[in-house]
């Protein structure tokens, strides 16, 4: 391909819009372009990386033994409603009514529709198991759509469906999408890995996530020093907080702390470590309001907590509310004695603490001196806890740190929550009815390339592993004005085109300086130039984008130290 003949404008200036540097890089490189908000044209550029990677992706899922066909994009409100889903994503889903004012979503996901023409064709345990996938594309009306194809509201996803006769089955399949995936992003040349995860909307009994590894991304994953466990922060547990230092009960009291409302304050005031404080969280929820206990010095991580809640509404309750159930104002809520209206909550935190200090539910005024059981009464006790890095891992004697991801896969062991809601049953041997076990693959095309991105670039531009990259080879022709230049180009252009190379040819009439900074902003890994100064002497230039070492071969042997250098980066 040469660059007189395709579409690709490239430009130095940063979209307004664009905070990370994949959505910089890749609107600079003339790769996508913004329709709407969260909306993308992928221009050609661009396509070329997404086609990659998608036969990447059909590559793994075929031998997986997962079958691919398309679903519709345009999804019947009934199917949901089914579910009870309908309600549960919320303003996520665009919404649409046909002429007959039917009711209609833009798909952000398939399971409501696949289970619904499983359940019409298969009878059988006979017909079990399989595994379907289709390249779909999906839409998620994000409140806030940002950081370009990584929270877009139009994008390309993967997602496959299994179903099964057993847990067991299932785990089979579940455990060949896993390497399946380990074998995408390996094959992708880049550096990820695997955590434990919350299910959430899709819903099921586990989960784990694929996360590439990038200080941009806006996950945070915990992973044990000694390499035995990882998770993201939503699922992440601890091996237990080292407990205070015994001691023996006080007699509780009250103490006056004007103005303190937050724990650094009150602590700070009464002489006590914020370890020693226990916060009171009101939240709101779509079933009853919820008081959560925490030590003072930790958070509690919500997403836990609507799990173990079982809702899906949580947001922390407004002033208005927290004085209704405390009597007092924000900054002041205790345990003791709250309205019994108020569903309490324990962090598994706290439990060890003797003789603490906490809200009086009163204005300007702490208790402190309070002990469980004698003052605070609680029925309840959970792992609430948002992890922090430095806590104890929950599998080992390990230590748990703290690092960046981008979460480009998600797979889930669905079990028989759609197949009980949307009655997809088999006959056993018996002629028995029984759901079937399901399973969910999902991996996102468009933001596993802009992840790529993320973790391969530098002040210049994008580097692009070469399984992504638009191109393999680029070919420049530095002073196209100059025949023997032009000629040489074109012959070594044409021998890699002819030998199957992946080749990009900048065959413009424009100065050197523009074609090596164009160069370096779309990233192809291999670079040959052919320029008057160094074929003066005989030679033409090879370049690594990754490293910028140079090679001077002879134009005769250019493609072939080319096939070398791809051979060695793995091509």
């Amino acid at each position: 391909m040469r660059w007189s003949r395709i579409y690709l404008y490239t430009t130095r200036e940063i979209p307004a819009d664009a905070e990370v540097v994949s959505h910089q890089l890749m609107a600079r490189a003339g790769m996508i372009r913004k329709l709407a908000a969260g909306i993308y044209t992928y221009l050609p550029l661009g396509w070329r990386s997404i086609k990659k990677m998608m036969e990447i992706v059909r590559r793994e899922m075929d031998a997986a033994g997962a079958v691919e066909l398309s679903m519709p994009a345009i999804q019947p409100a009934e199917l949901w409603q089914e579910t009870e889903r309908w309600e549960v994503f919320g303003d996520l889903l665009l919404r649409m009514k046909d002429r007959n004012e039917r009711d209609f979503c833009f798909g952000p996901t398939h399971e409501e529709v696949i289970t619904d023409f499983v359940r019409r064709d298969v009878r059988s345990y006979r017909q079990l198991p399989f595994n379907l996938y289709q390249i779909q594309t999906k839409f998620r009306d994000e409140i806030r759509p940002r950081f370009g194809l990584m929270r877009a509201r139009e994008f390309l996803m993967k997602d496959a469906y299994s179903f099964h006769t057993s847990e067991e089955s299932l785990a089979e399949t579940y455990e060949a999408m896993r390497q399946a995936y380990c074998r995408v992003f390996e094959d992708c040349r880049l550096e990820y890995t695997m955590v434990e995860a919350a299910s959430g909307a899709i819903g099921g009994s586990g989960s784990h996530e694929f996360m590439v590894l990038a200080e941009t991304g806006e996950d945070a994953v915990v992973a044990c020093s000694n390499g035995d466990y990882a998770a993201n922060t939503e699922k992440a547990e601890t091996g237990g907080l080292e407990p205070p230092p015994a001691e023996e009960p006080i007699e509780m009291r009250e103490e006056s702390t004007p103005g303190a409302t937050t724990v650094a304050e009150v602590t700070e005031l009464l002489g006590v470590g914020p370890e020693k404080l226990v916060k009171t969280m009101l939240y709101d929820t779509d079933v009853e309001p919820v008081a959560v206990l925490v030590r003072g010095d930790r958070e509690v991580n919500e997403v836990k907590l609507a799990s173990y809640l079982g809702v899906n509404h949580l947001q922390l309750a407004g002033e208005e509310k927290v004085e209704r159930f405390t009597g007092a104002p924000v900054g002041f809520a205790g345990p003791v004695a709250l309205s019994e209206s108020v569903r309490l909550i324990g962090d598994e935190s706290a439990r060890p603490l003797v003789n603490f200090v906490c809200g009086a539910n009163k204005a300007d005024a702490h208790y402190v001196g309070v002990n469980w059981d004698r003052d605070v009464k609680v029925g309840e006790w959970a792992d609430l806890l948002l992890v922090g890095a430095g806590d104890p891992c929950p599998r080992c004697d390990g230590t748990l740190e703290l690092s960046r991801g981008i979460e480009v896969g998600h797979i889930f062991m669905l079990g028989a929550k759609y197949s009980k809601a949307m009655e997809c049953f088999y006959s056993d041997e018996k002629g028995e009815l029984h759901p079937m076990e399901m399973g969910c693959y999902g991996l996102g095309i468009g933001r596993t390339v802009a992840a790529a991105v993320e973790q391969n670039h530098d002040e210049n531009g994008i580097i692009w592993p070469v399984p992504l990259a638009p191109f393999e080879v680029l070919v420049m022709s530095l002073n196209p004005q100059d025949d023997e230049v032009r000629r040489t180009a074109d012959d070594i252009y044409d021998q890699l085109v002819a030998e199957g190379v992946d080749v990009f040819y900048d065959d413009r009439d424009e100065r050197p300086g523009v074609k090596f900074k164009d160069a370096d902003l779309i990233g192809i890994p291999i670079r040959v130039a052919v320029g008057a100064k160094s074929l003066a002497e005989g030679k033409v230039e090879l370049s690594l984008r990754r490293d910028r070492e140079k090679h001077l071969v002879a134009p005769a042997e250019a493609a072939a130290r080319v096939g070398d250098l791809l051979a060695e980066l793995g091509a």
